[in-house]
């Protein structure tokens, strides 16, 4: 985007908020886009609930695509052998399907929050190929089975390559199975569910290692005849890193692949960050310091207008590669909501979303209207 393109959305952003921008006579989010990709929030119980008001009616009015944060994680919904936690999942699904929304499962294999009994037998030894398999199977017949038909795609495999040097990620999926173990969650996926959409879903793809490491896996399944209908990029980016030209090329390489590419858990970090990564490990954190949560009692208009400016720049790339890309999903509702006021460091104030605290837009979701057009 040019320059002055660029700062003439800011500025029209920020008269739109000045004249009461957010009103319903305003374009939408999913109206701007419709014609585009979908755009959606991940959401918590409480959205999900109405506990939290204000947040479903901006999910209602601004959403046609949801995700689950969490509740459809291993650990809350299987939490034990003989035992699944099916009401929250339910209720999910249940409200995307009143709002005419699409539904996105997530995710069905992950290295994190899958309880240790899943890989250890009654005596805490570690189980056999054989029954891991059987309890992967059972999970992703029950999990996907019941919502067949209603959940429209699915992240099957969630983080599977290493950061570093983009090798398969060494996990007890790994160690116990071997390296179909990704074959073995889509297949089991794609026989629960066959008109489901199914996904592999990582952060940092930007990065040429992680890109070359997921081409490889995706490549290695397509070899056996397993599709994989896009490939998720997770968009925890900072003000400045990644750069528009290295998404860009992730978005080029993946697409060359036959698949299509969506925007998984965009959300843009305004902190100074502790970690020399540009990613979300969330098994990287670090104690509380002060100097690494510098906006407690608001956000410098300065900083506004960068955030801006990168929400603009961002969904002016989504438009342009509009022909690959299906889905934008931001990681929250609203700024309350971010997992990034707890990582990589707890109780932090932070900043990532388009909906402030107080449930009102700011600038930047003017600006990204505007690219649409």
């Amino acid at each position: 985007m040019k320059i002055q393109s660029t700062k003439l959305l800011i500025g029209l952003a920020l008269a739109g908020i000045a004249s009461g921008f957010g009103r319903k006579t305003e374009p939408t989010l999913k109206a701007a886009f419709k014609k585009d990709f979908y755009v959606g929030a991940a959401l918590n119980y409480r959205q999900i609930s109405g506990q939290d008001a204000k947040a479903t009616a901006l999910v209602k009015q601004q959403f046609n695509t949801i995700s689950p944060e969490n509740l459809l994680k291993w650990g809350p919904v299987h939490p034990q052998p003989d035992k699944y936690n099916f009401k929250p999942a339910d209720d999910y699904v249940a409200f995307g399907q009143q709002n005419k929304m699409f539904i996105v499962g997530h995710t069905l294999m992950w290295h994190q929050q899958t309880p240790k009994w899943v890989f250890e037998d009654a005596a805490g030894q570690t189980v056999s190929r054989e029954v891991l398999l059987k309890r992967l199977e059972d999970h992703i017949n029950t999990v996907v089975g019941r919502y067949k038909g209603k959940i429209g795609g699915w992240d099957v495999l969630n983080e599977a390559i290493d950061d570093q040097q983009g090798d398969l990620r060494k996990t007890k999926w790994l160690e116990i199975l071997g390296e179909d173990f990704a074959a073995k969650a889509f297949e089991y996926a794609h026989k629960a569910d066959p008109k489901a959409e199914l996904y592999y879903n990582d952060y940092s793809l930007y990065r040429p290692e992680k890109r070359e490491g997921v081409i490889k896996l995706v490549k290695s399944l397509q070899a056996k005849g397993i599709k994989v209908d896009a490939i998720g990029m997770q968009g925890h980016y900072g003000l400045t890193r990644p750069s528009i030209e290295q998404v860009e090329a992730s978005i080029v390489a993946f697409s060359k692949l036959g698949v299509h590419v969506n925007f998984t858990e965009l959300d843009i970090d305004v902190l100074p960050n502790p970690s020399r990564r540009q990613g979300a490990d969330i098994a990287e954190t670090f104690g509380a310091d002060t100097k690494y949560n510098v906006y407690t009692a608001g956000l410098p208009d300065s900083v506004q207008q960068k955030l801006t400016k990168r929400y603009a720049d961002l969904f002016a790339l989504f438009h342009k590669h509009r022909d690959v890309i299906d889905r934008i999903t931001l990681w929250g509702v609203t700024d309350t909501d971010s997992w990034l006021n707890d990582w990589p460091i707890r109780g932090r104030t932070s900043y990532p979303l388009l909906f402030g605290r107080d449930y009102l837009p700011k600038p930047a979701l003017q600006a990204v209207v505007q690219t649409a057009k």
